[in-house]
């Protein structure tokens, strides 16, 4: 299964990992899952991990970025042409309508059902109740 996490989810995983998000981590790093991105998505990764709030350490950071980097399915994304309340967010959406993956994110306001096409949304434990209904 394919999935492109939004940077909310990954900071969640890293600050409560006994939580949803780090479970989904978990299962990428158990090659259950996979993750899809592009050089936007990992900018904005480090962008917001290196944020002084959070205070991960820089090579902690690092190595998530490495693991994403090497692990992730890279993905060319196609433009979108759809408005969307952050523009920041347009890239996780174009790279999981052009992966056809799932939108994984902890805030789905963000992506109102009339911008997002055939893309699926959910949120952490959404996905993780479909998992398990999953035979």
């Amino acid at each position: 299964m394919r999935l492109v996490l939004d940077t909310n989810v990954l900071v969640s995983a890293l600050l409560r990992a006994p939580g949803p998000c780090g479970r989904l981590v978990d299962l990428l790093l158990d090659g259950a899952i996979e993750a899809c991105v592009d050089e936007r998505i990992l900018g904005e990764y480090q962008e917001v991990l290196v944020r002084p709030a959070f205070r991960f350490a820089l090579p902690d950071i690092e190595t998530v970025l490495e693991f994403f980097r090497h692990i992730a399915i890279p993905v060319v994304a196609l433009p979108l042409d759809v408005a969307l309340p952050d523009p920041d967010d347009l890239p996780f959406l174009e790279v999981a309508a052009s992966a056809q993956a799932i939108l994984v994110t902890g805030n789905r306001r963000r992506f109102p059902k009339n911008a997002i096409g055939s893309v699926v949304v959910v949120s952490p434990t959404e996905y993780l109740k479909a998992l398990q209904r999953t035979p």
